[in-house]
């Protein structure tokens, strides 16, 4: 089997996961691994039934188009099971603790180097138990023992080991990004204060009707989507990026939205978001929140945004100052709602308050513009019923 190509302009894969073992029997279309490309993390699927036999070690860069695995399709599916034997694993991990085996060139059991990486350790005087291992199961790989240093002890005693795991490609590739964005943009960021009250208490009114006709839940995100994509008609630089000498503009809302999944940042991407209600802004957040958290978005689906909007608030930011998504102009970061006494027509009185802000690139925005954009953002998050709703809320939340 070859690494089939997961989208234009990757070249080389990673794998991350070996999720079968050497001389497994596998199923046509059974998922045999997970490997991370610089955007996503997809499942490779075998493509025929048979016996597998790995070409490459977990952590392995390979370039698209190479060979991983090898499929005997001539092997027999062993009766009752879609596996080899593994009824004397136990039995194999007590004999590779005490002596080699013939079978220590083939598997080594959890926990237990392999033959390159146990060459490596005991060259180095290193006992494999004092190493953690990355592979499948706790299992030591080369890679492991290449970084693995002897312990330099503590005169108190105390537990002093650490480890080493390499970045996934997705990881490094974030990294590579968030430095370009600081590096090559004139970024800055502005700040404001909504007072979240008429969300609040739109939301006591109407999640549970909302979420009984539509099956999905009435959150923050649709109410800044939709303040977010009326701000970027009236400032439509923020909805613009740099092309060489050029700037384009955009006379669509592809807002990216930051979510954490199980490999670090995601930014899949709501498409056309300016023509979605309050129902489809939260159907769609939520479809692809779960696909991001089970491994299954695409690079498709995490490309092309014009805005990218960021929720720190989930994690108890008070404050932050988020970095843009290249090739972006701007980010919009949300925080937490934190009840805060407030001057309301000469009196003081305690609100909910969520501190927002904006990066953007001062390249192509203006003060002007990235001041206006966020107050925009600001009084439509304050005044929702009459301008995100045009005054009739039922019809707004389609009940």
């Amino acid at each position: 089997m070859k690494v089939p190509s997961p989208g234009e302009s990757i070249t080389e894969v990673e794998i991350a996961t070996w999720l079968v073992e050497d001389g497994d029997y596998v199923e046509k279309d059974q998922a045999i691994a997970e490997v991370d490309s610089d955007k996503a993390t997809l499942e490779l699927p075998a493509e025929a039934s048979g016996t597998i036999t790995l070409k490459a070690e977990e952590g392995d860069a390979v370039a698209v188009g190479a060979v991983v695995c090898l499929i005997d399709t001539d092997a027999q599916k062993p009766e009752g099971t879609n596996t080899p034997k593994t009824e004397n694993k136990a039995e194999v991990t007590k004999e590779q603790t005490s002596k080699p085996t013939e079978a220590d060139t083939k598997t080594y059991a959890t926990g237990s180097p392999s033959p390159a990486a146990k060459k490596i350790l005991d060259e180095k005087h290193i006992e494999a138990s004092l190493v953690s291992g990355t592979g499948k199961d706790g299992r030591i790989t080369k890679e492991d023992a290449i970084k693995a240093v002897p312990s330099m002890g503590s005169s108190a005693g105390g537990n002093r080991s650490s480890s080493r795991s390499k970045m996934s490609m997705l990881r490094r590739k974030v990294a590579e990004r968030l430095v370009e964005a600081k590096n090559t943009t004139a970024m800055l960021t502005t700040f404001n204060e909504v007072d979240m009250s008429p969300i609040f208490s739109l939301r006591n009114t109407y999640k549970e009707a909302f979420k009984t006709k539509h099956d999905v839940g009435l959150g923050f995100m649709s109410f800044f989507t939709l303040a977010v994509v009326r701000a970027l008609k009236m400032y439509p630089a923020v909805n613009s990026m740099i092309d060489g000498k050029e700037m384009i503009s955009f006379d669509f809302c592809d807002i990216s939205v930051a979510v954490s999944g199980p490999k670090g940042l995601m930014v899949p991407v709501i498409r056309n978001a300016e023509n979605l209600t309050f129902r489809g802004v939260e159907a769609e957040v939520k479809r692809l929140a779960i696909r991001a958290r089970d491994g299954q978005i695409t690079v498709d689906e995490m490309t092309g945004g014009t805005f990218t909007i960021s929720n720190g608030g989930v994690f108890g930011s008070m404050l932050s100052t988020p970095i843009i998504n290249p090739p972006q102009s701007g980010i919009l970061g949300m925080h937490n709602i934190v009840e805060r006494p407030v001057a309301v027509a000469g009196k003081v009185e305690i609100r909910p308050i969520m501190y927002v802000a904006l990066s953007y690139d001062h390249r192509i925005i203006d003060g002007k513009e990235s001041v206006g954009f966020l107050v925009a953002v600001k009084e439509a998050l304050e005044n929702p019923i009459d301008i995100l709703m045009n005054n009739d809320v039922k019809k707004a939340l389609e009940l």
